[in-house]
């Protein structure tokens, strides 16, 4: 079969590409730029070009039987785009793609406004060093295996990572489901936040009547689950939940903690005292909601045990960067309030007597006018603030919204907010030695990373 992907260098569509590649298909497509994630592309055989041109997409794949793919990101003038829409071809969202899997394999489906790429990659790790093993399609890169994609030869649960963006999720058939968190977001699509509540509510739905779902608990939302489709809530043991954690221990850079879990199927409950990889507070929870997920498929104790403890954590999500006794520096992708703000959190835990620089590249101007007063809040925790510009992603400019509007909702200025090319400019020019430095957002500014950390490396 010949795909065409639309946008494969995207962290869901370039695993999407690799995994049809492994199974012989024939691959080629279009993204806006090369990336460590389309070289790869190309070294396993995909045909790539980085110009909107129907010239430039290769004979074998201009026919009407070519399968195409396009993310949400693609504008709908996109020529290539209206190209295969005119002549007949099939054409889906990634996400269609994604639900089709679902109904292949039996879909392990993580879904939240946070916490869903940390979530999804603990689950998948810990599935594929059980005996139980699974494919997975990540939304990030995880730090084990350095991939976004995970293949096994025998077992048939797929690991996804299930985006509400645009409704996405809604083409899922989850077998099991998790739900982190449904705090208000993308509301440029959904408009207020009881239809984006309502999108969560529909999604339970979908998960298969002899399957789970495994939610948070004190989550504003009412399941719509199917008879017999079970339900398990997770959180702290002084919640009275069914899959629960508590004795968090913090203690030399590691952590620890007492993980509940309940009587299933003649399997008796108890407690399991386990090591977290990544000793981090904002972890432990979505380290109980995996954990679960992975027990119901029938992961052993000990293969739980020790598969948490190896786990390395997802790129960009709360990264080390530079870790010495006089500077770190840390690269997380938190975009959200609700993600920002335990990130920040965590910072203050694990330094609680350095100063700590926030350097902040809000996503989407629309997501801006909304938590404007939030993330001024949640930045107002840290000692200094570095304010980018907004990073647009699909979005035009909304008149009146720039990065001054979280300034001015500070209740202590930024000492600057500038464009990202004169980041490094004004670090080299102040000439003062972060003693922790944060660089958080979801756009591009992972890209300024290793120049601040070759920068920070030159002051040692």
């Amino acid at each position: 079969m010949n795909l065409y992907f639309i946008g494969i260098g995207g962290i869901g569509m370039s695993n999407l590409a690799r995994y049809f590649l492994s199974k012989g298909d024939a691959i080629a497509g279009y993204d806006l730029t090369p990336s460590p994630l389309t070289a790869a592309l190309e070294q396993e055989g995909a045909a790539i070009h980085y110009e909107d041109s129907v010239e430039l997409i290769p004979e074998a794949w201009r026919g009407p039987d070519t399968l195409v793919v396009y993310t949400p990101a693609i504008p709908q003038d996109h020529s290539e785009l209206c190209y295969y829409r005119a002549q007949g071809n099939r054409v889906i969202k990634r996400a269609e793609l994604l639900g089709e899997l679902t109904r292949r394999e039996r879909g392990l489906c993580v879904a939240g406004t946070h916490g869903k790429t940390t979530t999804s990659t603990m689950l998948a790790h810990l599935l594929h060093q059980s005996h139980v093993g699974c494919h997975a399609f990540l939304g990030g890169i995880s730090n084990n295996y350095r991939t976004n994609l995970l293949i096994s030869d025998h077992s048939d649960y797929a690991v996804i990572e299930a985006d509400e963006y645009d409704r996405s999720f809604h083409h899922l058939a989850p077998y099991m489901a998790i739900v982190t968190s449904a705090d208000p977001d993308h509301l440029d699509i959904y408009h207020t936040p009881e239809a984006y509540r309502e999108s969560f509510e529909h999604f339970t739905s979908l998960i298969d009547p002899e399957g789970a779902l495994v939610m948070r608990q004190g989550i504003a939302l009412t399941p719509r689950l199917q008879p017999g489709t079970r339900l398990y809530r997770y959180g702290s043991v002084s919640e009275r939940v069914d899959f629960g954690y508590d004795d968090v221990e913090i203690t030399e850079g590691r952590l620890f903690f007492d993980w509940h879990y309940p009587a299933l199927e003649g399997r008796a409950g108890g407690v399991l005292r386990v090591e977290l990889g990544v000793p981090l507070l904002v972890n432990v929870e979505n380290a109980v909601a995996a954990l679960a997920v992975a027990y119901l498929c029938g992961a052993s104790l000990k293969e739980l045990t020790e598969a948490i403890a190896s786990f390395q954590g997802v790129y960009r999500r709360f990264d080390r960067v530079v870790n010495t006794p006089r500077c770190v520096l840390i690269d997380d992708y938190a975009h959200h309030p609700g993600e920002l703000d335990p990130s920040i959190r965590s910072v203050r835990q694990l330094y609680p007597d350095r100063r700590i620089l926030g350097i902040f590249q809000p996503h989407l101007y629309s997501r801006t006018q909304d938590f404007y007063r939030e993330f001024a809040h949640s930045l107002d925790q840290l000692d200094e603030v570095i304010l980018l510009d907004i990073y647009p992603a699909r979005e035009r400019p909304i008149e009146g919204v720039t990065s001054q509007l979280i300034a001015q909702a500070m209740k202590r200025p930024p000492l600057a907010v500038l464009p990202k090319t004169e980041l490094l400019p004004f670090l080299e020019a102040r000439g003062i030695l972060p003693e922790v430095t944060l660089m958080v957002g979801a756009g591009d500014i992972d890209r300024l990373v290793p120049q601040v950390a070759h920068w920070l490396e030159q002051q040692l």
